[in-house]
């Protein structure tokens, strides 16, 4: 027991309680997002099923790849097209292309969605629901892809189990109490919804770029190289910065347009 509560232990846990928060953030999103899809009186239940689904399998998911780590980056095949594209895919390398394109896909299709809605005072989620357990599915699945980045890092920095576990059951307890906040928060605010939905755009390049890396992914002789964590949360930033001083801006010309059609 005193080896399980070591100093060693206890700082691995510390660290990962914070690297699962920071990689948590798209996750979160997504749920808070994709739950809109849902029938409007069941969203909270949609979301707290998938995170608490999601976490017990993110915990089995542990097991499994710790137990097949080294399997998880055997070769499955080759590209070889010289000059063109050039790689060798494993599990791994597949689990995050599969994962990038598919929120790519998801958010071009709801920003695509956003634009053509001939009423903008109509909410979007009004109009196209989806099946409590279809919405359920999908954040599980997507829980699975962002958790599989995450548990390759947590593993890099110890393979003891309940250290490993319980930062996964922290975060998924952080997750519990943040969903119905931030999605209550895009529901209210409705711009904040293409915001998040560009970070979803730039977090599938970002799967992407791992996955080609992890492939060793070469195009037209050019090496395929992930996105530092760095530019990726700098890029976020940036994007809020840009969306609120652009809010205000609006704000402003609006109270002067208000003013001098009293005038």
């Amino acid at each position: 027991m005193s080896e399980l509560l070591s100093i060693e232990n206890l700082a691995n846990l510390g660290v990962l309680i914070f690297l699962q928060a920071v990689l948590g953030f798209d996750n979160l999103l997504y749920i808070s997002i994709e739950s809109q899809r849902a029938p409007e009186a069941q969203r909270a239940m949609v979301r707290r099923s998938g995170i608490i689904i999601a976490v017990a399998l993110r915990i089995i998911l542990l097991g499994v790849m710790v137990k097949l780590l080294a399997s998880l980056t055997e070769p499955i095949f080759h590209i070889q097209w010289q000059g063109v594209v050039e790689g060798t895919f494993n599990f791994a390398a597949l689990v995050f292309l599969v994962g990038g394109g598919f929120i790519m896909y998801t958010a071009f299709k709801e920003i695509t969605h956003l634009l053509a809605l001939p009423d903008l005072s109509v909410d979007p989620s009004q109009k196209r629901h989806k099946s409590a357990a279809i919405v359920i599915a999908q954040i599980v699945l997507m829980n699975a892809i962002f958790s599989f980045d995450s548990i390759l890092s947590a593993i890099a920095i110890t393979q003891v189990f309940w250290v490993l576990a319980a930062a996964i059951v922290s975060s998924g307890i952080a997750m519990l109490l943040l969903a119905d906040a931030m999605s209550d928060f895009i529901q209210k605010n409705r711009k904040y919804e293409v915001l998040g939905l560009f970070i979803l755009l730039i977090v599938g390049i970002v799967l992407l770029g791992e996955g080609g890396h992890v492939a060793h992914l070469k195009l037209f002789g050019y090496a395929v190289e992930p996105m530092a964590k760095a530019t990726f949360y700098f890029s976020i930033f940036v994007l809020v910065v840009v969306d609120i001083i652009q809010s205000g801006y609006q704000k402003k010309l609006a109270r002067v347009r208000d003013l001098q059609l009293q005038a």
